[in-house]
């Protein structure tokens, strides 16, 4: 890395000029109070925002109102005042500054701080990584779908959502690990014992001597794994235990759907770090452990039957509402005690998710979980913070994002079922169906909190309407365009040689002033925990560059205009290349 492009590292022009426009403008508050223009006080909070109209400014303040009290002033005269005492702009990122209506000060940045932001984003092959997050140590857990059957449209979005919510994070400056919990214990796996061993007896005996309880899993993928025992083991277990034969069935089916697990999410791009069993936190006397510290602190009590129950409603009140239930008629009833071991001795699931949770935060010491979880969970929200919070720990360092539900649309209607199996749509038969690209892309265009309606007929279109296609056929252009000038001889005599101040065009400012806000959209998206900021931010930057392209000539510019063009397409070309490598869709040079 050269000193030019080490300048560049972790470069975000917009919280630079922020932080400057503060300091300036603290100055000059300083200054005021000195030489007795305004009276000595203790500096009143104040804002310093990009306004959303630039005739108000690249940044504003309401410094001058909020020190109206302070100073016991009209806003206008200690917007004056601190104006006559701001320092010097030369050295500054600032042009010009000027009091606008009752007081509002906004501060206008010269052309060489719009210049930066080219030469910035051309010269970091990272451009939008920032330091923001200081190496602090967030664990995203995603997906981790139930392993006893397929992945369905929830799955689908969550893994979008949480692997691009990920990459946000690590951008940001996280030390993110990416983790799919695996429920490998409890009901669902006894039901899953009971599903396998009851199918693999009708293989033998018949459907009307082994009738299947409608409690269990009915799936076509039960029998599959049925009758894969039995290739292997012929009729040894018609005649043993039940007991026997579910645990054996369940020994030889599980593993073949954990690692079905993990090739479909490996086909859709998602690799994660850490696999963790809950099993293990059985087998390893974690949630004992758990359940005996909330029963010596009183979080717990032993009823009358000898289940051990937890005070819900007395920690989670503080987050919110936790286990309040409809009654037939309506109504909801009290949040009620929950219970953590049966009475026969057995953790509830809520046992071991506590124990889930106490482990990320306590033994692996992540300073930060984060939970993906379907919106049908949000009552689970509230009594698992405060779980955290009984078990000695801290509720706000578990976050959950709550994921809403994806309608699949074909012609403007729903679609529900797959062509091909007649059944419920499942992962792979979405990936089946349409480009893995506009699956992760698709999933993140809304923020979670919002419904979704995915277009398969739009997903398949190789033109504009895509939006996927159209951000890569933005990079592709950009491409071509680099290749068209080398094929006639235009050299580009690099960044540090660029003089980006002749970029005045109006359509050259808007696509530089999209440029630089792209370290600190990353930021944001990685505090509101909303990937899908950077997919529409992404659009923004390509259809800002298309009108671009359409006003401005590259290979007919002269001298420093041009070379100052091939500049902003190198740095365009880097901000897509980020975001789309960062979301893990493909970045094709030509198209």
């Amino acid at each position: 890395m050269t000193d030019f492009e080490k300048t560049y590292q972790n470069y975000n022009p917009r919280s630079a000029a922020l932080s400057e426009a503060r300091a300036l403008l603290t100055a000059a508050a300083k200054a005021a109070m000195v030489d007795g223009t305004l009276p000595e006080a203790e500096l009143p909070a104040f804002i310093v925002e990009i306004p959303a109209d630039t005739k108000n400014g690249d940044i504003a303040s309401n410094l001058a109102m909020a020190g109206a009290r302070t100073w016991r002033k009209a806003p206008k005269m200690i917007a004056d005042a601190l104006l006559a005492h701001l320092p010097s702009l030369e050295d500054s990122v600032f042009a010009k500054v000027e009091v606008a209506g009752p007081g509002f000060i906004n501060l206008f940045l010269s052309q060489s701080f719009w210049a930066s932001v080219v030469l910035g984003a051309a010269a970091n092959k990272e451009y939008g990584r920032t330091d923001y997050g200081k190496g602090a140590k967030y664990n995203v857990e995603f997906v981790s779908a139930n392993p006893t059957g397929p992945m369905h449209m929830g799955n689908a979005r969550g893994g979008a959502l949480g692997d691009c919510l990920a990459a946000v994070l690590d951008w940001a400056g996280y030390d993110v690990t990416r983790e799919f919990y695996i429920n490998d214990a409890g009901n669902q796996i006894e039901k899953f014992g009971k599903s396998l061993a009851i199918r693999y007896l009708q293989l033998y005996k018949g459907e009307d001597a082994c009738p299947l309880p409608a409690e269990c899993y009915q799936g076509a993928d039960i029998v599959q794994r049925a009758k894969e025992f039995a290739e292997v083991h012929g009729d040894a277990y018609v005649e043993k235990d039940f007991e026997e034969l579910k645990k054996a069935i369940v020994a030889d089916a599980l593993p073949k759907n954990i690692a079905g697990l993990q090739r479909d999410l490996g086909k859709y791009r998602i690799q994660y770090d850490v696999w963790f069993h809950e099993s293990d936190l059985h087998n390893s006397g974690a949630v004992k452990a758990v359940v005996d510290k909330l029963l010596e602190i009183g979080a717990c009590y032993k009823a009358e039957d000898g289940a051990i129950m937890y005070r819900s409603a007395q920690y989670a009140a503080k987050y919110g509402v936790a286990n309040k239930k409809k009654t037939d008629d309506g109504s909801e009833e009290e949040a009620k005690d929950e219970v953590l071991v049966r009475a026969n001795g057995i953790p509830t699931y809520f046992a071991a998710d506590i124990a889930y949770h106490y482990n990320k935060l306590a033994v692996r010491g992540f300073d930060k979980a984060i939970d993906v979880w379907g919106a049908d969970h949000h009552g689970h929200v509230a009594r698992m913070k405060g779980a955290m919070d009984a078990i000695g720990l801290n509720g706000n360092d578990l976050d959950v994002v709550l994921m809403q539900m994806v309608n699949l649309m074909r012609d403007g209607k729903p679609v529900r079922m797959s062509k091909r199996t007649g059944k419920a749509i499942t992962l792979t038969d979405l990936l089946d169906e349409v480009p893995i690209d506009s699956a992760r892309f698709f999933f993140n265009q809304r923020e979670s909190s919002s419904t979704l309606d995915f277009d398969l007929d739009l997903a398949v279109r190789n033109d504009s309407e895509n939006p996927v296609y159209y951000v890569q056929y933005a990079h592709a252009r950009i491409c071509s365009v680099l290749k068209k000038l080398e094929s006639e001889g235009v050299t580009f005599n690099g960044v540090d040689g660029v003089d980006a101040a002749v970029l005045t065009d109006p359509t050259e400012q808007a696509l530089i002033r999209l440029l630089a806000a792209f370290p600190a959209e990353i930021v944001a998206a990685a505090d509101k925990y909303d990937p899908a900021r950077i997919t529409r931010f992404c659009i923004d930057v390509a259809t800002a560059f298309h009108r671009f392209y359409n006003s401005c000539r590259i290979l007919d510019a002269e001298g420093a205009v041009q070379q100052g063009r091939i500049a902003l397409c190198l740095a365009v070309r880097s901000v897509i290349f980020n975001i789309l490598t960062m979301f893990k869709v493909s970045v094709p040079e030509t198209m």
